[in-house]
């Protein structure tokens, strides 16, 4: 039988041993001090609060999902509360809709951005108009095709806002359909979700989600809006929840009622179109989240040639193995765990794969594709 323990008589074999340590450990202190944080957070209970509350929406040309979605939004569980909708030089029938809507529900508004040539068509503009006529401070972004989990969206939204936290990161997971570009679009969004909220607990907040995110009205100002990257169509999101996240003043809400679920891109086109808008803004991302972003995948592909290159050698071969049987198992609990945090457990059991998979396909993807500074969303 091979002995366990290695002679270390190799210069080279045992430098790639060394190495191999070294990169395995940095899994396993990311996965034990960032994504554990995703993965053993507990709802706290919060007592519900009937603050005011400014809901914004930008659409353009969106009358069906206006129409379809609108309703679920006006008729929240929340005593206090308006709901401002920018329609920014829309062509559809997007006036209409909205009109009678507002017939039926008084405490909606309504934001005409009529149609000009010297317009951007991106979402920056409808919601630095919405937020300048929100009624109050508490703002609570989302988009018009997007549907909230529960009639309790608002509500627990808007109570994790404190004296302290004024900045509150949800959740915006894509609803599931038929085929593998639908179940790759939800991992994708699933995993990015990992990231910012994991990372936010972590005190190192760089993102969230346009289309489930609230923050004051206070904070927006104090930051200047969206000023220091207006000029680049995405970012409200992650550009500017990077230069408005200081001193703690934000949390996370993973409660399943908080959701908020949009239909995803239908063909790899559409969806490749998307993530090229949403890459525009990387370039703009401050070292530090470049690294934390990055030190992942890069040491888990270390990990794995080195492992690979350590099995074709007997004395390095059980040891090795070991160390990778640990961490291997210490991942898919931590991962598993915090993708059943929100909700996605068809892809707890093939988690070690998918982690692979996705550490080769992110950087494929990220060069692959053109990053398209296009002034839409």
């Amino acid at each position: 039988m091979e002995k366990f323990l290695p002679d270390f008589d190799s210069y080279f074999e045992t430098n790639i041993f060394w190495f191999f340590c070294a990169v395995s450990g940095i899994q396993f202190l990311y996965i034990v001090f960032i994504y554990s944080r995703l993965a053993f957070y507990k709802n706290k209970e919060i007592p519900t609060t009937q603050e005011g509350v400014s809901v914004i929406i930008a659409a353009r040309n969106e009358s069906e999902n206006i129409f379809n979605h609108l309703p679920l939004i006006l008729e929240q569980n929340y005593q206090n509360f308006e709901v401002i909708v920018i329609n920014h030089q829309s062509t559809d029938d997007s006036k209409y809709i909205l009109d009678a809507y507002k017939r039926q529900y008084p405490h909606l508004k309504i934001i005409e951005i009529e149609k000009s040539v010297h317009l951007k068509y991106g979402k920056k503009l409808p919601i630095t108009v919405g937020v300048k006529g929100a009624k109050f401070d508490r703002l609570l972004f989302t988009d018009a095709d997007c549907k909230p989990n529960s009639l309790n969206w608002l509500q627990s939204m808007s109570k994790h806002f404190t004296d302290k936290k004024h900045i509150v990161l949800g959740y915006g997971p894509y609803t599931k359909r038929k085929g593998w570009v639908n179940k790759l679009i939800r991992f994708d969004t699933a995993w990015i979700a990992m990231n910012y909220l994991s990372l936010a607990k972590a005190r190192i907040p760089y993102m969230g989600v346009g289309r489930n995110m609230a923050y004051t009205k206070t904070v927006f100002n104090q930051v200047g809006g969206f000023k220091s990257h207006y000029s680049i169509s995405s970012g409200d999101d992650d550009l500017f929840i990077q230069e408005a996240a200081k001193n703690n003043n934000y949390t996370i809400n993973v409660e399943e009622e908080s959701f908020c679920f949009s239909e995803p891109p239908e063909t790899w086109k559409q969806w490749m179109n998307q993530k090229s808008r949403h890459f525009t803004t990387s370039i703009k991302y401050t070292f530090i989240n470049k690294v934390m972003l990055g030190i992942y995948p890069l040491t888990l592909l270390l990990m794995l040639s080195s492992f690979v290159f350590l099995m074709l050698d007997e004395d390095f071969r059980w040891i090795s193995l070991s160390i990778f049987g640990f961490i291997f198992l210490v991942k898919w609990l931590i991962l598993g765990l915090a993708m059943r945090k929100l909700k996605e457990k068809s892809f707890i059991i093939f988690i070690p794969v998918l982690d692979i998979l996705y550490a080769i396909f992110a950087p494929i993807l990220y060069y692959s594709i053109e990053k398209k500074g296009l002034n839409k969303w």
